[in-house]
């Protein structure tokens, strides 16, 4: 008993000496770490920053290659698959245009399409059908697909066009001008789609090879099943009722509204004058480079607004008020435009609306 009495107390003893020890130890330790760092921070200051940016790099580069290595260990965790996460492929999606529902369904998304989309055909699909889905007319789909007597198949897949119109690969030689001659439209209508790209946004250069949209083209040589009419507006005049809109100038609807282009272009060679729609203060009258070019704002102090763009000359100023009819400036080809022609544009409490709907 009492040797286990000396044991105890030795092992006391020893522990007590034991942690003085290691205290002291490590106490040594950390006031070496703490003069390093404060060598190493001095260092840095004298550097004044410089080694900043390697030192940033390297962690970076650090936690990348890291996260390489571990990143097939912990995709092995998932339970009951085995998977390389570099080696994950994204599957294709297929739109549908289905109305009935049997529990499973496949949306079509409300995101303006940028180009062209593949749909696969379902039992009761039609032309018809189809074009309304998508908000374009059957000869879109015809002439896209080389569709004759409008007969599809289940499963079959089709190519949907953004917009009413054509598709068009530019071969050698093609310019903007030339496809829209071709196609019967308008080369405005070509350079205002805002998916259409160009080699030269100054010249509208295309590069060989690119799919161009046409929208409201016509395939050479194709009867044209869905009407389009080309009209012609009538002389600018003035009437007196107010909140009634005359039209600007005359000429011939060379681009409808759209989505993509909030306004009514009216061309004409022989440019005339432009007429304000309807009375109102002039908020704005001026040149850019670039989009409308010359044009001129009108408020016409009960929510709507006015836009005429692309003018040549200008004959009006800021702060003026002008009279229904009275003369704005002439019409011109300034800024983003391919040919004489006026964009013309109206909004209500800021939302813009097509012209055709309020004009008289």
């Amino acid at each position: 008993m009492e040797e286990l009495i000396v044991l105890t107390e030795d092992l006391k003893v020893f522990i007590t000496e034991l942690g003085y020890y290691l205290k002291k130890k490590f106490h040594l330790s950390f006031s070496i770490v703490s003069e390093n760092k404060n060598a190493f921070v001095s260092s840095l200051y004298k550097q004044r920053g410089r080694l900043s940016r390697k030192l940033v790099h390297t962690g970076m580069a650090g936690l990348v290659g890291i996260g390489m290595m571990i990143a097939p260990v912990i995709a092995q965790e998932f339970p009951g698959r085995s998977v390389n996460p570099w080696e994950v492929e994204g599957s294709p999606q297929v739109l549908s245009a289905t109305t009935e529902s049997d529990g499973i369904e496949t949306l079509v998304s409300e995101k303006v399409r940028d180009g062209i989309k593949e749909y696969k055909v379902e039992e009761g699909d039609t032309v018809a059908s189809i074009s309304k889905k998508f908000g374009v007319d059957e000869d879109t789909i015809r002439w896209q697909n080389n569709l004759s007597a409008d007969k599809i198949k289940i499963d079959q897949i089709l190519q949907i066009l953004p917009v009413t119109g054509i598709a068009h690969k530019v071969i050698k030689g093609d310019t903007v001008y030339s496809i829209s001659k071709r196609y019967d439209t308008e080369a405005q209508g070509i350079v205002d789609f805002p998916f259409n790209t160009f080699s030269n946004d100054e010249t509208f250069e295309l590069a060989i090879g690119q799919v161009v949209i046409v929208p409201e083209g016509v395939k050479p040589a194709e009867a044209v099943t869905s009407p389009r009419i080309r009209q012609l507006t009538p002389d600018a005049g003035s009437v007196v009722a107010s909140g009634n809109f005359v039209w600007p100038t005359n000429g011939s609807i060379s681009q409808n509204f759209a989505w993509y282009h909030p306004g009514l272009d009216i061309a004409n060679r022989g440019v005339p004058n432009v007429l304000a729609a309807d009375s109102g203060t002039v908020t704005y009258a001026g040149c850019l480079n670039w989009g409308y070019g010359c044009h001129v704002r009108i408020d016409h102090g009960n929510g709507y607004a006015t836009l005429y763009a692309h003018l040549q000359q200008i004959y009006v100023t800021v702060g003026q008020r002008v009279g229904r009819g009275n003369s704005l400036g002439k019409m011109g080809s300034t800024g983003r435009s391919t040919g004489p022609h006026l964009h013309f544009e109206i909004a209500k409490n800021g939302v813009k609306l097509s012209p055709l709907t309020v004009l008289k």
